[in-house]
């Protein structure tokens, strides 16, 4: 099982960071392929909306994004951290996001599938016809009732697109300081289990 997990946090060894090494380690324990990106390493161009994808499915933008496509049609569940920057996600990770508008071409307009597999382990799918199973990590320095909701909803509407199914979340609050996140009860341990828990319930 070919597990992607993406670093949104433009800092690395981050709160965002160290949860996602320990879900990505929790799910090579239980057996899992992982392959990690930072965001902020890639080259990723802004979407231009200038509907160049429309007909192919195929983005005529040549950047990073040209080898993160079949990385993100490849895996069969991903795992996406970021920390919350003005009730939102950081702009490397929301340009990467808005850059997968080809797949949204391909499964509304050309009727394509995102991801195929003729694995028999793979042929129960989820409610939204998806095998694939999605996990989302989030950090917040703030402790407000709604932080989360912006970077929920948009992490589910990715998700949704790229037929992978939004089947957990891990939300921390008021956690700012570099690291301090080692600091909460049973957090890096909470994102242990989550990345083994992905991998065990395909």
């Amino acid at each position: 099982m070919k597990i992607l997990g993406i670093m949104g946090s433009p800092r690395k060894g981050g709160n965002a960071d160290l949860l996602l090494e320990q879900a990505l380690a929790g799910a090579r324990e239980a057996g899992a392929e992982t392959e990690k990106l930072l965001a902020a390493d890639l080259k990723v161009a802004p979407c231009l909306a200038c509907r160049g994808c429309e007909r192919t499915g195929v983005c005529v933008v040549h950047d990073t994004m040209t080898e993160v496509y079949p990385k993100l049609s490849g895996a069969q569940a991903i795992i996406v951290s970021s920390p919350i920057f003005f009730m939102g996600l950081p702009a490397q990770l929301k340009a990467l996001i808005d850059r997968c508008q080809p797949f949204w071409v391909r499964k509304y307009l050309l009727h394509q599938p995102i991801y195929m597999s003729d694995r028999p382990d793979e042929a129960d799918k989820s409610e939204d016809g998806s095998s694939r199973r999605g996990l989302f990590i989030a950090v917040g320095a703030t402790n407000l009732p709604r932080t989360f909701d912006a970077v929920r909803f948009e992490m589910q509407s990715f998700f949704h697109c790229i037929e992978v199914t939004y089947a957990d979340e891990l939300l921390f609050p008021d956690v700012e300081e570099h690291g301090a996140i080692a600091r909460v009860p049973e957090a890096l341990s909470k994102a242990f289990r989550a990345g083994e828990k992905l991998v065990k319930s395909k």
